[in-house]
């Protein structure tokens, strides 16, 4: 019983050895790596590292065919533009094939008929599906897109030529 008992006890001295040896090996690696990490030595290095973002425009969206809110905003980040929808943002879930567009008109509800709200082909550029109903969300803008043609965002059902809601974009 006697012996027993220590063996128990070597084994689990050594399983405990064996695991603090592990962690310490696994700390000094995480070290060594925190030392060995490049900083940059002056301050334009690393404003060259950190992407420079601009915003340009930006608008509320108000109700068109559907409850539809939230915040809209275009913005560069190294030349590249990007439409961003806020945190904010919400629209109805009720519809097939929604998009993301950007439109010419800058009242889009206020110029289109209820209850769609349709859109003219031509006034209009699709950005992309949209993502989600809610939330924030981020779309691509191509570069050969001139921005100061487009006056407003939109959250556009394809299926039924519908304007779910829209937002003026203004500088």
């Amino acid at each position: 019983m006697k012996i027993r008992n220590l063996l128990i006890l070597i084994l689990s001295s050594l399983v405990m050895i064996s695991c603090v040896r592990e962690v310490s090996n696994n700390e000094s690696k995480e070290v060594a790596i925190a030392v060995n990490t490049s900083v940059p030595k002056s301050s334009t290095q690393a404003r060259s590292l950190t992407p420079s973002v601009q915003s340009q425009k930006s608008g509320t969206f108000v109700s068109g065919e559907h409850t539809t809110q939230g915040k809209v905003s275009i913005t560069t980040k190294d030349s590249k533009s990007f439409l961003e929808l806020g945190e904010s943002f919400k629209t109805s879930e009720s519809g097939p094939d929604l998009v993301v567009i950007l439109h010419r008109s800058d009242n889009i509800i206020g110029s289109s008929k209820p209850p769609a709200y349709s859109l003219k082909k031509g006034d209009y550029i699709i950005l992309a599906p949209l993502k989600k109903y809610s939330g924030a969300q981020t779309y691509s803008i191509p570069n050969n897109i001139n921005l100061a043609d487009y006056k407003s965002a939109a959250i556009w059902c394809r299926k039924f030529n519908a304007t779910f809601g829209a937002a003026k974009l203004s500088s």
